[in-house]
């Protein structure tokens, strides 16, 4: 198994975030290795939140892979946290959980924390991605932020 923890503080709301990190549909236009996405399955909670699944195609060198996730999303709370959790139910994975989280840091900014811990079925692929797993995941949660500042300008 391998994982990753990262938190950052980002001149954006909680708000901002969780919609921009929601919105999975949009995850192939910035997202590093995201080549596909597909929505599919949406469904409120009764927390205010969301619940769906999600097609999404991996390349990374020559691999090509897609898998489907189970998303659901927590507004945020009477402390002003939201949450997204996201488990992998189909694909190329023995185990893929990944956890944002979205802390008002007040002045317009949040802190994001960003955990993921995930283990590949093919011992190949899980070489090959455990290689490089730190920096493609802390390239992952620049693009975030990096489409934030395209969305919302820089602050």
């Amino acid at each position: 198994m391998t994982a990753h923890s990262e938190r950052r503080r980002v001149p954006y709301t909680p708000k901002q975030m969780f919609d921009l990190v929601s919105d999975v549909g949009m995850y192939p236009k910035f997202i590093p290795w995201i080549s596909g996405s597909r929505v599919r399955k949406k469904s409120p909670t009764e927390d205010g939140g969301e619940s769906f699944e999600a097609d999404l195609v991996i390349s990374f060198a020559v691999f090509r892979e897609s898998y489907t996730s189970l998303i659901k999303t927590y507004p945020a709370d009477a402390n002003g946290v939201a949450r997204i959790d996201v488990e992998a139910i189909s694909g190329p994975f023995n185990k893929l959980l990944t956890r944002y989280a979205f802390y008002p840091a007040g002045e317009g900014a949040c802190d994001m924390t960003f955990d993921v811990e995930f283990a590949f079925r093919s011992r190949l692929m899980q070489r090959a991605a455990g290689a490089a797993f730190d920096i493609a995941m802390r390239k992952v949660a620049g693009a975030f932020e990096d489409r934030a500042k395209e969305l919302y300008g820089a602050q």
